[in-house]
């Protein structure tokens, strides 16, 4: 018996693979959030469904990001809520879970997506049914060690992120392990936090990451 393996929208590539998770945003906030995050550098905006209104928000970013930058939603659950994100404009599809069914209507929507995983099986599970990256949660509690050895058996080319309980200081962990894909929440932002606060902690992270892996603004540019 043969595993089927889904068409896959590939992970794009990405100066600084960063998602920012914006759990709790609203959408009268929603704009300065976001344009905040994107003037730092982030080139992935993640609102999770269980946010006030989050489709209302996810329409808001999608109109003001540039070309490059992936606007979408977290705690997806349901194909219909791949469908209503489509409609909404985003393009990234994260969930907490492995299912193959919302993960084919994603790539059938043409979307870059990102389930949660935390064992071998979930990760393997992932791949075959056509996941973009996977996103192991909560990272704090398997730490790098164990994920850098799950992603061992993994085939070649896999994205693997880091999510929950990842900042600033334990990039430098991390690139050691050789992940240098991450999603970023309360350390990033928290329900009510002003744009210019957003804005600060986003140059903090940046910075961090830049240091952690060796990069610099020059380099950046000469690869634009």
């Amino acid at each position: 018996m043969t595993t089927t393996i889904h068409a896959r929208v590939p992970w794009p590539t990405m100066r600084r693979p960063l998602v920012a998770i914006l759990r709790g945003v609203r959408p009268d906030e929603a704009e300065g959030i976001v344009d905040a995050l994107i003037e730092e550098g982030f080139e992935a905006i993640e609102i999770p469904l269980n946010s006030p209104e989050p489709f209302a928000s996810i329409e808001i970013a999608a109109r003001l990001a540039p070309q490059g930058v992936l606007i979408g939603a977290g705690t997806v659950l349901e194909c219909a809520e791949v469908d209503r994100l489509a409609a909404a404009g985003g393009r990234l599809v994260v969930s907490p879970n492995v299912d193959p069914q919302v993960l084919a209507r994603a790539a059938g929507h043409g979307m870059v997506t990102m389930p949660g995983v935390l064992t071998p099986t979930e990760a393997l599970l992932a791949v075959r049914s056509g996941a973009s990256a996977l996103k192991f949660f909560p990272a704090n509690l398997l730490g790098p060690a164990l994920i850098q050895a799950i992603a061992v058996v993994l085939p070649p080319g896999t994205v693997v992120g880091a999510v929950g309980g990842v900042g600033a200081n334990e990039f430098a962990a991390y690139a050691r392990a050789g992940i240098r894909t991450f999603g970023l929440g309360s350390s990033l932002y928290r329900p009510g936090a002003a744009p210019g606060e957003v804005k600060a902690k986003a140059r903090a992270v940046i910075a961090a990451y830049d240091a952690a892996f060796a990069l610099s603004r020059e380099t950046l540019r000469a690869d634009r």
